[in-house]
């Protein structure tokens, strides 16, 4: 049973380009690791799940694979690479260029269909802002990761945790001949339900497992740490800036896989944006809390955080924490201008008078610490799209400071290393035109045989270098137990 019939794609095909076609089957006998273990763990693909308490965030798990395009972005070079091996190399804008190849791809909003049935999965560095902002570009690119990275896939498992059902979609690609089209993606549909019935696919590892202690190293020593906070402070009392986030940035050498990684993060940190992406030559696994923006119907939200505590040991002392948490002058500060900074953001793509903060200041746990936050909505203009929204909170406030850009400056002077993904945006764009996307934090970015995890905190007026030291391995640190965690897993 399909949700279009032949007739309907014929009708539909009037006004848009691609189609989602979609099957269902029961659900009870898979989950997305096992499904995803069996199906895509080796080639280039993505696994996006949320893990909470929102049957609207965390309804839904997507599988992708077989990417008939694949997009790359540094600095003006863009290289574009079809399903058929061929590649094609440009110079010019890779935002605007990744706008014009979603726009080639138009499908309808249908109704009874997972909120993702189709499109660009990938990143944007943080460093992409330079190709909107007049920004120093002289720290070191070790990492060398593209300003962005997308794949175009046309295929994709959801399961749905509410009725427990698994969405088997494949888009169709309308032409001349929509009635051939139409059979190929049905066939398509029934090859990947053969294909997930098919367990003896699922590979067993026999080697015992690995117990890992890692040595991590960072980008700069405690004592240099404390210093470019006490130097950001310095700033902040000359009047140049209100806050600006500084980070550090660990590595270790590792060869455990990147999905096991996965597998342990998402039972140590589960969080509402959760990933998995391998782009072949790296891959990039986190457990974002906080989202940078969302397009959806017409409606742009932001849900910034700023607030930050460990979790306590008991149930006593992690209510202690709370009330310390929202007690304290300097993160109630913190967290408020940079609510004024995410309304002023989505302020300048909305309706005038339409944005509002739906939520204000509430607390959000996590495995290791817990979070200030709050949510800020406004109806998107006519005359804009996803891509201005991202435009205009990219980086977010709370990766960067207030105001944004000399905070950026000031960022590119006490960090000596690009941040590459850090700090940047990890989503989706559907071929519907809706958009997610969550800020790149607690993530870990894998590449010839390591493993980079990188963290910081916002320095105000009154910031103890020693606390934001602390903070910022608190939050490194989900992710190194789950590197230290995958190589147990079989």
């Amino acid at each position: 049973m399909y949700n279009l019939t032949i007739e309907q794609v014929k009708e539909l095909a009037k006004d848009y380009s691609i189609i989602p076609l979609v099957t269902e089957v029961r659900g009870d006998m898979d989950t997305p690791i096992s499904v995803f273990k069996r199906m895509a763990a080796e080639k280039e693909c993505f696994l996006l799940e949320s893990i909470g308490n929102s049957l609207v965030t965390a309804r839904y798990s997507f599988i992708g694979r077989n990417p008939f395009l694949m997009f790359s972005g540094t600095g003006s070079d863009m290289e574009i690479r079809y399903f058929d091996g061929r590649t094609e190399k440009k110079t010019g804008r890779p935002m605007e260029e990744l706008e014009r190849l979603v726009n080639m791809y138009r499908a309808p909003e249908l109704a009874d269909i997972p909120s993702f049935s189709g499109g660009a999965v990938g990143f944007f560095a943080y460093d992409i802002i330079r190709q909107y902002e007049d920004l120093p570009n002289v720290n070191e690119d070790d990492l060398k990761l593209p300003d962005l990275h997308f794949m175009f896939t046309d295929e994709i498992i959801a399961f749905d945790h509410v009725n427990g059902r698994i969405a088997i979609i494949v888009n169709i690609h309308t032409g001349e001949n929509i009635v051939a089209a139409y059979e190929e993606a049905k066939q398509r549909a029934e090859a990947i339900k053969a294909e997930m019935e098919d367990y003896s696919r699922l590979d067993v590892k026999t080697e015992p497992p690995k117990k890992t202690k890692l040595a991590p190293t960072s980008n700069m020593t405690k004592e240099e740490f404390c210093s470019k906070v006490e130097r950001a402070k310095e700033y902040i009392a000359n009047g140049d800036i209100f806050q600006v986030v500084i980070s550090q940035r660990f590595s270790v050498e590792t060869d455990v896989d990147p999905f096991n990684v996965y597998r342990a993060l998402r039972g140590i940190n589960p969080s509402p944006y959760m990933y998995y992406l391998n782009f072949g030559d790296y891959q990039i696994v986190g457990a974002s809390p906080e989202m940078l923006v969302r397009v959806e119907n017409g409606v742009v939200q932001t849900g910034p955080i700023a607030g930050t505590r460990p979790r306590g040991k008991t149930v006593a002392e992690d209510l202690a924490l709370e009330k310390d948490l929202l007690s304290d002058e300097k993160e109630i500060a913190e967290h408020t201008m940079l609510v004024d900074l995410g309304r002023n953001d989505i302020g300048r793509v909305s309706e005038f008078g339409s944005v509002k903060v739906t939520r204000f200041k509430y607390i959000e746990r996590f495995s290791h610490v817990m979070h200030i936050i709050s949510d800020v909505e406004g109806k998107l203009r006519k005359d804009k799209t996803c891509f201005d929204a991202l435009a205009a909170t990219l980086p977010a406030g709370t990766l960067s400071g207030a105001p944004k850009i000399r905070a950026m400056e000031i960022i590119d002077e006490l960090e000596t290393k690009k941040r590459n993904a850090y700090g940047g945006a990890i989503g989706y764009i559907s071929f519907n035109g809706n958009f997610d996307s969550c800020i790149t934090i607690r993530t870990g970015v894998f590449k010839d045989g390591r493993a980079y995890v990188q963290a910081g905190g916002g320095i105000v007026y009154d910031s103890n270098p020693e606390s934001e030291y602390m903070e910022s391995v608190n939050k490194a640190s989900a992710m190194l137990k789950a590197i230290e965690e995958a190589g147990e897993i079989r």
